[in-house]
């Protein structure tokens, strides 16, 4: 399928305000192969191929297991395979990309608070809005999976 609207073409200053959320999550600190976890489970619950594809690629460049993420889709069943500070970026990942399907309680805030504080909370939050932003960038603008190349 031929992209819709491709990268290059997006108005410009919507470009430059994603790319400036980007470059603040980028530099919040966390490590990197957490975040591009979380990137490729949000991608995952989605559907976006390209971010799917994005996100894997940047996770392995960054020394990930590449079985953790053939595993992502089932991270529940297979805990062992994730950290608990994993478990609770995905569990909140999770949440968040479905919403609508989900109460944000406190049980749920409560289990996270446990391994993030309040500041690291409100910056893995803008983490998932983000690859959320990009994932309806890309996936109805038909962006081309398999071509993206990391590092």
């Amino acid at each position: 399928m031929p992209e819709r609207i491709s990268f290059g073409q997006l108005p410009a200053k919507l470009l430059e305000v994603v790319i400036d959320v980007e470059q603040y999550v980028n530099s919040v600190g966390f490590d990197v192969k957490l975040v591009e976890l979380v990137r490729a489970r949000v991608s995952q619950l989605n559907g976006c191929a390209y971010c799917l594809d994005r996100h894997i690629k940047e996770g392995i460049h960054a020394g990930e297991d590449p079985l953790r993420y053939n595993l992502l889709p089932v991270w529940h069943e297979t805990p062992h395979f994730y950290s608990p500070k994993e478990q609770a970026a995905l569990r909140w990942a999770e949440a968040l990309t479905l919403i609508s399907e989900n109460e944000i309680g406190d049980e749920l805030v409560k289990a996270t608070y446990e391994h993030f504080d309040r500041n690291e909370l409100a910056n893995l939050t803008m983490i998932v809005a983000q690859i959320n932003t990009w994932n309806r960038l890309a996936k109805p603008f038909a962006w081309e999976a398999g071509v993206f190349q990391a590092g």
